[in-house]
């Protein structure tokens, strides 16, 4: 019995010995097979400092230089519309006439009575100078020159109110016809011939001037002295826009205005650019890109565009730290030369950043540059066979 008892316990004492070398080999084969610290190739930049010269390139809305929205001045039917919609109208051109024949009654009336005014006036008068020398002969009394005098001087009143009242009579005719306040291109019309109009409430329709016109688009305060030596100098040649289209509009423009005052909240200025627009190409509202050509009057911090993130308007770059890991940092950008970018800020000179290999770094990722042999096509380190 003793002896079977001490063969189990020999047998469990191997069993437990047997496991435990078991689980520290597994231990020390875990241990051998953790991973390496993760390290991504990529292509390194570096931020230099240049004289640049470029395009700065601003989103930009085309705009009339007069624009008016013709309303009915007088009520009445339309009887006539004399200009097409869209139209090119010149100043003084007929448009849109109302309803004339109460107006020219009207006018008709005020004269009638303007006419018996002044004659009356001239009655009056004539009564006043034998009354005045009558009296000189003491032959009437003293109060019956007096009630000439007044009769006179109620009957001048009765004249200057006949006379205002035909310049009313002759407004409302004239404002019966609508012309064109001055040279532009009409829209479409909102009245049709036979419509019912009322003064001051109608919109007949919307002038706005052609030619020239206005480019607005808003700028940085800092660049405003660049603006402001364009306006002085009256350059042409640095100022284009290119049409919704994606074409280069023919005319170059000048900074014709700057705005009074920066916007606190932006930190913008409104900049008004002027171009010739015979053709109406530039229409009103018509969404631009504005180019101004520029050179820095200093040495700027430049780095390849490619190096750029650009999430929702917000710019990043990699920059790469002394010990060799991947650091974001947002960055503003200012002018875009070729494939290059001016840094505003964000960024010191003689720092180094990634450029190709972007799509596989995150912050403090270790990051090595790759030989252009392993780079693949689109900039990203090829795999491995």
């Amino acid at each position: 019995m003793n002896r079977k008892l001490l063969l189990a316990a020999l047998f469990i004492g191997s069993t437990l010995v047997w496991q435990s070398c078991g689980n520290k080999s597994a231990g020390q084969g875990a241990a051998q097979q953790a991973p390496a610290e993760r390290v991504v190739q990529v292509t390194f930049g570096q931020v230099t400092e240049e004289v640049v010269t470029g395009v700065q390139s601003y989103p930009a809305t085309a705009v009339p230089l007069n624009e008016a929205e013709l309303r009915a001045e007088v009520s009445g039917y339309i009887t006539a519309i004399y200009v097409t919609d869209g139209a090119l109208v010149t100043k003084g051109q007929k448009l849109y006439e109302i309803d004339r024949t109460r107006y020219i009654a009207a006018v008709n009336q005020a004269k009638a009575a303007l006419e018996i005014a002044k004659s009356n006036y001239d009655k009056v008068s004539r009564d006043l100078v034998r009354y005045r020398n009558l009296a000189a002969k003491d032959a009437i009394a003293k109060q019956t020159l007096d009630y000439a005098i007044t009769d006179l001087s109620n009957q001048e009143a009765q004249v200057a109110s006949a006379k205002a009242a035909l310049v009313t009579a002759q407004t409302d005719l004239n404002r019966s016809t609508i012309i064109a306040p001055f040279t532009g291109a009409v829209g479409i019309s909102q009245v049709r011939q036979g419509a019912l109009v009322s003064a001051g409430t109608t919109i007949l329709n919307t002038l706005s001037s052609t030619n020239p016109v206005a480019v607005e688009f808003q700028v940085a305060e800092r660049d405003l002295n660049q603006f402001i030596a364009l306006q002085k100098g009256g350059k042409t040649s640095a100022i284009s826009v290119v049409l919704p289209d994606g074409q280069t509009y023919e005319a170059a423009g000048t900074v014709s205005t700057i705005d009074r005052a920066v916007d606190s909240q932006t930190g913008t200025i409104k900049v008004r650019a002027s171009f010739s627009n015979p053709t109406n190409a530039l229409r009103a509202g018509m969404n631009l890109t504005l180019n101004v050509n520029s050179t820095s009057a200093s040495q700027e911090l430049v780095i390849p565009f490619k190096a750029v993130q650009d999430q929702l308007g917000v710019y990043n770059v990699f920059v790469v730290t002394d010990s060799s890991t991947a650091e974001h940092r947002q960055v503003e950008l200012g002018l875009k030369i070729d494939d290059k970018v001016v840094v505003k800020s964000g960024l010191k000179a003689g720092e180094k950043i990634v450029t190709d290999g972007i799509i596989n770094v995150q912050t403090g990722v270790k990051v090595t540059e790759a030989a252009p042999a392993t780079q693949g096509a689109n900039g990203a380190p090829a795999a491995k066979k």
